[in-house]
């Protein structure tokens, strides 16, 4: 990757330090706000592919949710040649987190085929589990007990195809990693395209998960790789927290940062450079060796589990996924590997 360039960001206003932290942080404390600069600790791997017939390069993509006495992880699995599914895990600590057993998702409802970034959340109002991940579309799947990993219902879409203001602003891009957040109104789904747009829509919470509008541009960068996939938006303190991944000018992975007052924006910049991002391998310490030099794709652990997507800003944890920053390869044989960022400057 060459080096990013300075640019523009257009916002729309319509548009085992980690792993032995203690579990209550996951369910949050009160303090006062986010600070502007951020620090970390990082457990080593976690969670990655069992030695089994399934023969997986990576475990990906994590979303997680605390629930019920157990941590529930979905994420993405990779394989060099056959390309991804989804799985499931789930664990009372995270000390049984590389012991725990996998569930694959293409034995449920969900079916065979490229699904990949999911997300998981309980939307109350229906008393339902949604899943939510890509396959071509923004496609999702229901359940009404996170703990069957065999319940989950056959792939729907919220749009019936990919809208017209991705295909005229995609270039080389793909549609990919949504993620819905609602507030009392209306349920929001955002999404990336790899080419420096992030989308938005929304519809009534009455008619979730039908009747999204067409998209809107709710924020876009001149450099592609400054916004480029990955989002995550969460509820703190009657406020929004934006995350998105980017590519540093060192070709690895970190997140940016922004709040706002409304999901809908527009977003103030909060830790959202290379010098000073929200997450990156230079403001977080590593127990032993640094294991990866990418902070990739991941969730922060909420203060709920349902589709307003609380967080408490106090002690934050982000699971995420890192790589052995030696590994070669094509993309899908990565060995990527789960594990988790624990705030080290929270003001709790």
């Amino acid at each position: 990757m060459r080096l990013l360039a300075a640019t523009t960001l257009l916002l729309y206003a319509v548009s085992f330090a980690g792993a032995a932290a203690v579990q209550s942080r996951a369910l949050g404390d009160q303090c006062g706000g986010l600070p502007t600069r951020f620090t970390w600790s990082s457990s080593g791997p976690l969670i990655g592919p069992k030695n089994d017939s399934r023969r997986l390069s990576a475990i990906k993509d994590p979303s997680i949710v605390f629930y019920n006495g157990s941590y529930h992880v979905f994420g993405s699995t990779a394989h060099a040649t056959s390309g991804y599914n989804l799985v499931y895990i789930n664990f009372a600590s995270w000390d049984q987190a590389g012991s725990a057993a996998h569930h694959y998702l293409d034995q449920s409802g969900i079916g065979a085929g490229y699904k990949a970034a999911p997300q998981i959340f309980y939307f109350a109002p229906q008393r339902l589990w949604y899943l939510v991940y890509q396959t071509g579309n923004a496609g999702y799947s229901t359940n009404p007990d996170i703990f069957n990993p065999r319940g989950w219902s056959t792939p729907k879409f919220f749009h019936r195809e990919v809208p017209k203001i991705v295909r005229d602003n995609i270039g080389n891009g793909y549609w990919l990693d949504f993620w819905v957040i609602c507030d009392s109104t209306n349920c929001h789904l955002f999404s990336s395209d790899d080419n420096g747009q992030l989308y938005r829509s929304q519809t009534p919470i009455s008619q979730f998960p039908n009747g999204f509008n067409e998209p809107v541009i709710a924020m876009q960068d001149r450099d592609r790789f400054k916004l480029f996939e990955a989002a995550n938006v969460y509820r703190y303190d009657d406020k929004y927290l934006l995350l998105v991944e980017a590519i540093g000018g060192d070709s690895r992975r970190y997140f940016r940062s922004w709040t706002s007052s409304r999901i809908e924006g527009p977003y103030q910049a909060l830790a959202d450079t290379e010098q000073n991002p929200f997450a990156r391998s230079n403001n977080v310490i590593f127990s032993g060796a640094g294991w990866t030099t990418d902070i990739s794709h991941g969730e922060l652990i909420r203060k709920g589990y349902d589709e307003k997507l609380e967080i408490t800003p106090c002690n934050l944890q982000y699971i995420y996924q890192g790589l052995n920053p030696n590994s070669t390869g094509n993309y899908n044989s990565l060995p990527w590997r789960l594990a988790l960022i624990t705030q080290t400057n929270s003001d709790c």
